[in-house]
């Protein structure tokens, strides 16, 4: 079993920056592929970045693709998302995801644990 909590949420004002982290308890954790999603206000959930068990193989949606970058520690069983170039359309709740099948999947369903989320709010 894996519990997520996720921090580093916030407001910033458009062009900024904000690293969030997902801190993950259980040994298993080491084993999981990882993933960021977002929420925003009336829409549905939708995938972000994801990461495999190694760090070995990342995919990003198009529309953080070169902004956003999702990395791993499991020694500290850490997940990250370093958002930069941040803009209002990036505002929403992010939620870490684990799956444990290991390899890094862009697809929702894929994943049995969730955090509970936290909001970043991006102000023109």
């Amino acid at each position: 079993q894996v519990q997520l909590v996720e921090s580093g949420g916030g407001l910033v004002q458009a062009g900024g920056s904000l690293r969030l982290s997902c801190a993950a308890s259980g040994r298993t954790f080491k084993s999981y592929a990882m993933g960021w999603f977002r929420q925003a206000p009336g829409k549905e959930r939708e995938f972000v970045a994801t990461i495999s068990w190694s760090g070995g193989n990342t995919y990003y949606a198009d529309s953080v693709k070169g902004r956003f970058t999702i990395s791993r520690d499991n020694a500290k069983n850490t997940v990250y998302l370093q958002m930069n170039s941040l803009k209002p359309e990036d505002t929403g709740v992010y939620y870490c995801a684990a799956d444990w099948r290991g390899f890094a999947t862009t697809r929702i369903n894929d994943y049995g644990h969730w955090g509970q989320g936290t909001q970043v709010t991006v102000s023109s």
